[in-house]
């Protein structure tokens, strides 16, 4: 069950966080795993740690905002079986107090991004005979998230470009779903508790474990056991669907 043997996996943002756990678990459900991160350094710890577990992986860094600079690292990797775009980054602000340039980090990052992976994958995976894409979304996407005006708007995108290719593409035999989790424990949430919540770290992070029903955040191990059954075989009859992975927060909060 749940086997990925056989095929090639690039998953985008696999130096850390959710885009890590993805690597390993897939490295360890027997795909070929190519970590893209736009540090060469995390990508190479992945892999590290991928080899170390007698997995196979490479790293395929590269900045996802760079059109030319994916297509060129998607080209050498020669097939792509399976695409997970992970790679993001986040912003707190309003719609009044967020800048252009912030806007625009936001943008070509999380929306521009996961276009020019979509760009350079899809072609592979038509003429090869197909694929499947897994997008990170977020619950941001559908629910308004108090100071995070154009986060919610990079992810409400990226569920919308999923449901496009999915609908675009059914008949090349390529899947494409989306999944959104809601807060999980990343090397980003401490971060970001360390910057804006100096010495009340703790204080702060149980205060947002506790906005989710369930009473604490997610982990990216079980992130990635979604985003894996969502990629295998298992799931052929699955396409053009969105997985809340939330603790309960949108149907329980609303």
């Amino acid at each position: 069950m749940l086997s990925l043997s056989n095929k090639n996996a690039v998953i985008t943002g696999g130096g850390s966080g959710i885009g890590k756990a993805v690597c390993l678990l897939f490295a360890q459900q027997g795909a070929v795993v190519y970590v893209t991160d736009i540090s060469e350094a995390n990508a190479q710890n992945t892999v590290d740690e991928i080899t170390a577990n007698g997995g196979k992986g490479f790293v395929a860094a590269c900045d996802v905002s760079n059109q030319q600079k994916v297509v060129d690292s998607f080209a050498q990797i020669g097939r792509i079986d399976i695409l997970v775009n992970s790679a993001g980054v986040s912003h707190i602000g309003k719609a009044d107090n967020t800048s252009e340039a912030d806007f625009d980090r936001i943008y070509n990052v999380n929306v521009k991004g996961l276009y020019n992976c979509l760009f350079a994958a899809i072609p592979m995976m038509q003429k090869q005979g197909g694929g499947v894409i897994l997008n990170l979304s977020s619950v941001a996407a559908v629910v308004g998230l108090s100071d995070r005006f154009a986060y919610s708007m990079s992810k409400g995108a990226v569920y919308a470009m999923t449901m496009s290719v999915a609908k675009d593409y059914i008949k090349d035999n390529i899947r494409c779903n989306c999944i959104s989790p809601g807060r999980v424990h990343t090397p980003f949430v401490d971060n970001f508790l360390a910057k804006n919540y100096p010495g009340k770290e703790q204080e702060m992070f149980e205060k947002l474990s506790k906005t989710q029903p369930i009473g604490r955040m997610g982990k990216p191990d079980e992130i990635a056991t979604l985003i894996l059954f969502l990629c295998s075989d298992e799931a052929g009859f699955i396409t053009g669907s969105d997985y809340p992975i939330d603790g309960g927060f949108i149907k329980l909060n609303s």
